[in-house]
């Protein structure tokens, strides 16, 4: 099939310039190990894990035939008040790597609704305790939460705002902890523990009762990894354990090795209340999205409820979907069985090595990383994101796939690439960026 702007009108992309890109189609057709391959048969050089969600690299066929074995047996169930073996299976097999007693799983499909699911979860948890009053959340400038309503409030991404005004009320942002004394830090800033302080400060301005939760990435993905100063995550936790405010890491990137370990959590020693997970959660094979809660706040909810009553109206029409809990199983298993958060944790050095080679290039300032994750900025030009865009379609043409988000790209290879992949992702990056 040929493919004109005609042939692909009718679909209208997410987060894509879309009469740009149905000018000059990127379209991908195949994908096996760090690689895809373009309709046209070039190979493209996976860059940034699909979009940080095939940390196991692509076309792992033991994921493929789990999701298949799954259809042909039960390719669907209602999952309100009824429920199959495999989301069982796949809430205990996580809950084993899970941080802390974060031990109850509540299943959606993306992170986008595993944000919006913590959300209500702290509404509900708060009523329950009789603390119903607690209706501001606190997030960061420069987070991103997902889409749905209740993560768009959250985000602090101004272009994911501005269109939408119907966001919630009672949401307020604390500081990024972006500095420009962090410039070209490798791994965790010294300075910069204090803009937790504006948690404290929110929490005296509207009374620390009237706060039901925090949320922060650990490691800011998507705005181009912005990794927390020594000491943050710590005063956070401080301040939301002397206030009764629940703590929520989105891990939605970080989860599931890119950091090194299971997740940010482990990797920085805090143990949040809840954490959103996805992505890597099924090495991006089927979508799902989970909620991971400490016991007290599940048992709490729970316990309220009258007998046989529902303890929380909410779920999802594929909430633990059997494709994707299979898909789930598949992909802990490869996790565990090839040890690679263990390979990630050996491989960050010299990843880092290699990204922040870069911070001589003219055009690039500043880089940023921890752990397989990685970002350079690019001195933009007179319209924001119009360099990005232009080194996107660069480097896309000289074989690399990389996300972008404004003029910074984002680089977070599969878990399973080796030094060979990590020169040639950064050896493009210097060929289209240094040509700038």
């Amino acid at each position: 099939m040929s493919y004109t702007t005609n042939t692909l009108e009718n679909h209208w992309m997410p987060f894509t310039a879309n009469r740009d890109f149905k000018a000059d189609p990127r379209l991908l057709v195949k994908a096996e190990g760090v690689h895809y391959w373009t309709h046209t048969g070039r190979r493209i050089l996976d860059g940034s894990s699909g979009l940080f969600c095939c940390a196991a690299g692509h076309g792992r066929q033991e994921i493929a035939e789990a999701v298949g074995s799954q259809l042909r047996q039960l390719d669907y169930g209602p999952p309100f008040q009824w429920g199959h073996p495999s989301s069982f299976e796949l809430a205990n097999r996580l809950a084993r790597i899970t941080p802390g007693d974060l031990d109850h799983v509540f299943f959606a499909n993306s992170g986008s609704e595993a944000v919006d699911t913590a959300l209500k979860i702290a509404m509900a948890y708060h009523r329950a305790r009789g603390e119903g009053g607690r209706l501001h959340f606190v997030s960061r400038e420069r987070a991103y939460h997902g889409v749905n309503i209740g993560g768009t409030s959250l985000s602090g991404l101004i272009k994911n705002r501005e269109t939408f005004g119907g966001v919630m009320p009672g949401v307020v942002h604390m500081r990024h902890t972006w500095r420009p004394e962090s410039r070209f830090v490798r791994g965790q800033p010294e300075t910069g523990a204090d803009l937790a302080d504006d948690l404290q400060r929110f929490a005296a301005l509207y009374g620390g009762h009237t706060i039901a939760a925090c949320f922060v990435e650990p490691i800011a993905g998507s705005t181009g990894t912005l990794v927390p100063p020594k000491g943050y995550l710590e005063r956070l936790r401080e301040i939301c354990d002397a206030h009764g405010i629940l703590l929520v890491f989105d891990e939605v990137i970080c989860g599931f090795g890119r950091t090194g370990k299971a997740f940010a959590a482990d990797s920085f020693g805090v143990v949040p209340d809840m954490m959103t997970l996805a992505k890597a959660l099924t090495n991006g094979a089927q979508p799902m999205g989970a909620v991971a809660v400490k016991d007290e706040i599940y048992e709490t909810i729970v316990d309220n409820a009258p007998e046989g009553a529902v303890e929380l109206f909410h779920g999802y029409t594929y909430s633990a979907h059997p494709a994707a809990c299979a898909a789930g199983l598949a992909t802990l298993d490869i996790y565990e069985r090839e040890k690679l958060f263990d390979r990630a944790q050996a491989m960050s050095e010299r990843f880092l090595d290699a990204m922040f080679s870069l911070a001589d290039l003219p055009a690039v300032t500043d880089v940023r990383g921890y752990g397989m994750l990685a970002a350079f900025d690019i001195e933009p030009e007179e319209a924001p994101g119009a360099r990005g865009h232009h080194c996107l379609k660069r480097m896309f043409e000289a074989g690399l796939l990389i996300k972008w988000t404004g003029d910074t790209g984002c680089v977070a290879p599969p878990l399973v690439a080796d030094d060979s992949h990590i020169d040639e992702i950064v050896g493009i990056v210097r060929e289209v960026v240094g040509s700038l």
